[in-house]
């Protein structure tokens, strides 16, 4: 496939030894890994959440239903086809300050969630919650937002071990608009 040139290269100037692995590149992943560009508690106008709920354009942002209190949203970053998300509209960081509507209505979207998962891709189980903090693995930890996430059996095959690959077989705005019409 033309790497032979490259491996070549390598193994000329002592760098290191060819492995023999093809590459997948995703250089616009490293803003999100370095935290570039995270809301605080304090920014809500920078908080990608509340630009994603203020905005009137489902499909553009990927919105797949809104309640009164909460949204539901497709992660940009799925773990699988149809990866949910479920955020309220207001700007919390701890699931203990939502107040009870809030909390009664992403229980009742993270339920919904499942069920419309169920009926248009036939999911087998589920993944659901929250990380609290950016020491519990909370990428954006100044909005809450409980993952919904749907898994089949044999879904993560070898290609996240040992391929460090992810690979969904739909593209987000083809998952949202299926989830959305059945919502």
């Amino acid at each position: 496939m033309g790497h032979e040139h490259v491996d070549e290269e390598i193994r000329q100037d002592g760098v290191g030894e060819a492995d023999e692995l093809e590459r997948l590149w995703t250089p616009y992943r490293m803003a999100y890994i370095r935290g570039e560009n995270k809301p605080t508690d304090e920014s809500v106008g920078e908080c990608p959440f509340c630009r994603i709920g203020s905005v009137d354009d489902d499909e553009r942002t990927l919105v797949v239903h809104r309640g009164r209190a909460s949204f539901v949203v497709l992660n940009l970053y799925p773990y699988a086809a149809g990866h949910l998300m479920v955020c309220p509209f207001r700007h919390v960081s701890d699931y203990t300050e939502l107040d009870d509507t809030e909390t009664g209505e992403l229980a009742a979207l993270t339920k919904r969630a499942m069920s419309v998962l169920r009926s248009v891709s036939h999911a087998q189980g589920f993944n659901i919650g929250m990380n609290q903090g950016s020491v519990a693995g909370a990428g954006i930890a100044a909005h809450l937002h409980q993952h919904v996430v749907p898994r089949w059996g044999g879904d993560q095959n070898f290609m996240p071990i040992i391929g460090h690959t992810k690979t969904l077989p739909e593209l987000l705005h083809d998952t949202r608009r299926l989830l959305a019409d059945a919502w």
